[in-house]
């Protein structure tokens, strides 16, 4: 569990897209993993019992065997109606559910493939029941839909154990036409649907331009669906970065981490964290690591408090039953939001970058707000301390304990009396009700897209509470023993063109109230561009190696397999066990700071002058890191390094002056 660090602002929901308010306001949801994979449970043969929904692949078993268990998926005791009652009563406002996973089955009837539940035993339609049944149960219905498709003849590529199965004629743009169908049938045959939540993006055959085609088809066909961020520049598991879309990629409505919970989220982003009860997504009849109901709920308000959503999964059981743990945690989970629910719906994240003893989230009530204290650690002795807090406070009360409890006022803190004994068994909520807006004292944040720059530096300030003044002073590097008061207030970004320090600190009603944050600045001079008597533009020389590796090996110690001259950083023709190595000269216009930003899966690193600049190591999914170096007009040495183990290939180099725009590092910058 990691500590809340999103700070206190305005709700910004009536900017953006309205679509987006009904999945804001519920928080919570159910993710569910069905389909064939839960006939073998999760064991295979002699490859042990540890799969789940990627058995097909992690168990290499060949396509004709797999696709027998269609003839054994017979769920039975399926009853819509009871999911969608579970997910309500569990204080869970929509579900989303794999019409189809990468195996290619679809639990919906479509008429583009045989490969779907009517060619099963029961031979009813999973979806067209789920959302009959959602509505009755005020649940919304969403999709989960896998690009990725094992079955299909014409996705590419193959997986790299299926020798037997020729790619020979395979078309991608075959299969594009066949994913765009069945979309459509998902968006026109089922009612209004609230999320198409795509996945399986990462292989190298699916590009950006085509998931923003997918984004438009979602849209054209509902205009109120909402579209999650896996359709090509997700930036890796941690589902947060490349939301503006990089290389051509495309970002959708929404980021969406998986199976973890960021420590800090940018403000304004919308996010999800998608994440199982147990280890795994789909009926493993072994996976008995369920988390507590404890766990689970704490999860929930971490994730809150930081303005996200969570979405958390059950893999029901070949029969159509959810496994009896889920079921558990559901009906446990669902007491504790009967009563402390009002502190989830509704709710934006928590004023206080940090609560030692748990998390907070906040209601707007007109122009008076709500402060919900979500206390892990219920306090013993009955006294709940909250620093630096202050307000106009004109009532508490505990959730689920009639009547209100009694609460102090001191200068920067404010002291709630509580029963002793915890209300219940999970997270104990305070609820603090507050005439206008809490008043949270805490450090100024200062940013400035570079400690270092050659020209000027643009520097700016926020801090949570809106009623709170930011104060500042920019001294002198070279006489910083000086004791100095911030006292200049800051009103607007600050335009830094000489080496300092700037020091921020945070006032309120004339006072300071929190200790003063501070931000070094440095002018420097740019490197000099290397004299070089002769280069050839255009082209990088690239030396190609073959390995499995888990992080970045030592190139200069090995024999190239093949050396080539190419005009882009790519990772294209993508292969796998395969590292490259690019080397010759990047050109610079003018003397600036120059952003880079390095884009891999996986691993990759960018030296400039010998100097790293980038260090994007590692097994990872396609994940963006930024490094700065300040370069003078004229030619400079590059070297980039890239290694992909399995699965996607992605590689991509932009580049960018101090407050500029990324671009491609193309063959017109590039020389050898």
């Amino acid at each position: 569990m990691t500590a809340a660090l999103f700070s206190f602002q305005e709700p910004n929901i009536r900017s953006q897209d309205e679509r987006l308010d009904w999945w804001r306001n519920e928080r919570f949801g159910m993710f569910i993993h069905w389909g064939l994979y839960a006939v073998p449970a999760g064991e295979w043969a002699d490859k042990g019992a540890g799969h789940a929904e990627w058995i097909r692949t992690t168990a290499q078993i060949p396509l004709e065997t797999y696709d027998e268990f269609i003839h054994e998926f017979n769920p039975v005791k399926f009853d819509a109606d009871e999911w969608c009652a579970m997910a309500k009563d569990a204080g869970m406002g929509y579900v989303v559910i794999t019409s189809k996973h990468h195996d290619g089955f679809c639990l919906f009837e479509s008429e583009h493939t045989d490969f779907d539940i009517m060619n099963t035993p029961f031979q009813r339609d999973i979806m067209k029941e789920l959302a009959e049944a959602a509505p009755k149960h005020d649940v919304k219905m969403c999709w989960y839909h896998s690009i990725m498709d094992w079955h299909h003849p014409d996705y590419l590529p193959r997986r790299g154990w299926e020798e037997d199965r020729s790619s020979e004629g395979a078309d991608m743009d075959r299969f594009r036409e066949y994913l765009h169908a069945q979309v459509e049938e998902l968006l026109t045959n089922y009612g209004p649907i609230g999320i198409m939540w795509f996945d399986g993006e990462w292989e190298s055959t699916w590009r950006g331009e085509y998931g923003k085609k997918l984004y438009e088809l979602c849209r054209e066909v509902q205009p109120n669906v909402i579209v999650n961020n896996r359709l090509g520049a997700r930036g890796g598991m941690a589902g947060l970065t490349g939301m503006d879309g990089y290389a051509g990629g495309y970002a959708g409505d929404y980021a969406t981490p998986e199976q973890e919970i960021p420590d800090a989220v940018e403000k304004g982003l919308d996010w999800e964290t998608c994440m199982t009860m147990n280890d795994r997504w789909g009926y493993n009849a072994v996976d008995k690591n369920f988390k507590s109901t404890t766990d689970l709920l704490q999860k929930l308000s971490d994730i809150v408090s930081k303005n996200g959503n969570f979405l958390l999964n059950v893999g029901p059981k070949a029969d159509g039953t959810f496994p009896d743990e889920s079921i558990q945690r559901l009906s446990e989970i669902g007491d504790w939001m009967d009563v402390n629910g009002e502190a989830i719906k509704g709710t934006i994240g928590s004023p206080f970058k940090d609560l030692e003893w748990g998390r907070a989230t906040q209601k707007f009530n007109g122009d008076d707000t709500t402060l919900y204290l979500h206390v892990f650690d219920w306090p013993e002795d009955g006294t709940l301390e909250v620093s630096g807090l202050s307000g106009n406070i004109t009532s508490a009360r505990v959730l689920g304990i009639d009547g209100s409890v009694e609460f102090k006022q001191n200068e920067g803190e404010v002291v709630v009396q509580v029963p002793s004994e915890k209300p219940n068994e999970h997270i104990g909520v305070v609820a603090v009700e507050f005439k206008a807006k809490p008043v949270v004292y805490e450090e100024p944040t200062i940013t400035s897209q570079t400690t270092q720059f050659v020209h000027e530096a643009i520097v700016n300030m926020s801090v949570g509470s809106p009623d709170i003044e930011i104060r500042f002073a920019i001294i002198n590097n070279h006489n910083t023993s000086e004791l100095i008061v911030p006292n200049e207030r800051y009103t607007e970004p600050l335009v830094i063109d000489e080496s300092c320090t700037v020091i921020a600190q945070s006032y309120f009603e004339g006072k300071p109230v929190f200790k003063a944050a501070s931000l070094k600045l440095e002018k420097v001079t740019p490197k000099q561009a290397t004299q070089v008597s002769l280069v050839i533009e255009g082209a990088l020389k690239m030396s190609v190696y073959s390995g499995d590796w888990d992080e970045m090996p030592n190139f200069d110690t090995m024999k190239a397999d093949a050396v080539e001259y190419v005009g882009a950083i790519s990772p294209k023709p993508e292969a796998e066990l395969q590292g490259r190595l690019f080397e010759g000269y990047i050109k610079v216009d003018k003397d600036d700071m120059y952003i880079f930003a390095l884009t891999s899966d996986d691993g990759s690193n960018l030296y400039v002058h010998d100097e790293l600049i980038i260090d994007n190591d590692g097994l990872h999914g396609p994940q963006q890191m930024n490094g700065s170096i300040a370069l003078s007009k004229g030619w400079h040495p590059i070297r980039v390094e890239w290694f992909n183990k399995t699965g996607g290939a992605t590689l991509n180099l932009r580049v960018e002056t101090l407050g500029g725009e990324l671009h491609d590092v193309d063959a017109s910058m590039i020389a050898r």
